[in-house]
């Protein structure tokens, strides 16, 4: 059986497909981080390593949209993006989880 098809991605910049893709890496990292979801640190050391050239991917991405006049973030477009792109399960990892009770 196929699997279902994903919503298609909204219009976007490339400079905001950009945004989006480094938005995203830079969550994954938080999560990996994350220490209220244990792990080993190991682990997280290499995370936070590797989180200072996305978050620099990051900033790129928003100084070229800044530079090519984009100077606003269409909320509403881009949280379908990132929506579609998993991005609330990976927000999620990010937060301190509920208590165990």
């Amino acid at each position: 059986m196929p699997a279902p098809e994903l919503p298609p991605l909204p219009a976007l910049t490339r400079a905001e497909g950009e945004l989006i893709d480094r938005y995203l890496e830079v969550l994954d990292l938080l999560g990996r981080i994350n220490p209220a979801r244990g792990g080993h640190t190991y682990g997280g050391l290499r995370a936070a390593q590797a989180l200072v050239g996305r978050a620099a991917g990051l900033r790129d991405a928003l100084a070229l949209m800044h530079e090519r006049g984009e100077s606003e973030l269409h909320g509403g477009t881009l949280g379908r993006a990132l929506r579609t792109l998993d991005g609330e399960r990976r927000a999620r990892l990010v937060s301190v989880p509920p208590e165990d009770t």
